[in-house]
């Protein structure tokens, strides 16, 4: 199976996430949000899949850097799409999906890729 990442390159849940799958030879294509975008089918995808609020990472410095205002207004899911589109780097990372589109990984975590990518 062939999976798709998306991410930033310079992330370090991103680059280790890069660094397991490479390490492991399971094949995958990169997606830069930054360079690439994302579109709004896309987000529409993950959404029917994922709660908003796992989408959008607060523990990020994106998130961290908007104002108090900006994030009380994101209190549902097209909220989220909004700001998921128009600062991708607030998009949980890596985001990881099967070629059906389904995600099968959101963030990084060893233990789940062992069960995901190897069992």
């Amino acid at each position: 199976m062939k999976y798709k990442m998306y991410g930033i390159p310079n992330c370090n849940s991103v680059k280790k996430s890069r660094d397991w799958l490479n390490s492991r030879n399971i094949t995958f294509d990169f997606h830069d949000y930054k360079k690439q975008g994302v579109s709004e089918s896309h987000i529409n995808a993950w959404l029917k899949q994922v709660a908003w609020d796992k989408l959008v990472n607060k523990a990020g410095t994106t998130w961290r850097s908007l104002t108090q205002e900006e994030k009380d207004q994101v209190v549902s899911a097209d909220a989220a799409k909004a700001l998921m589109l128009e600062k991708t780097s607030v998009i949980k990372r890596p985001l990881i999906e099967d070629e059906n589109g389904k995600i099968v990984a959101l963030g990084y975590n060893e233990s789940e890729y062992e069960h995901i990518f190897v069992d």
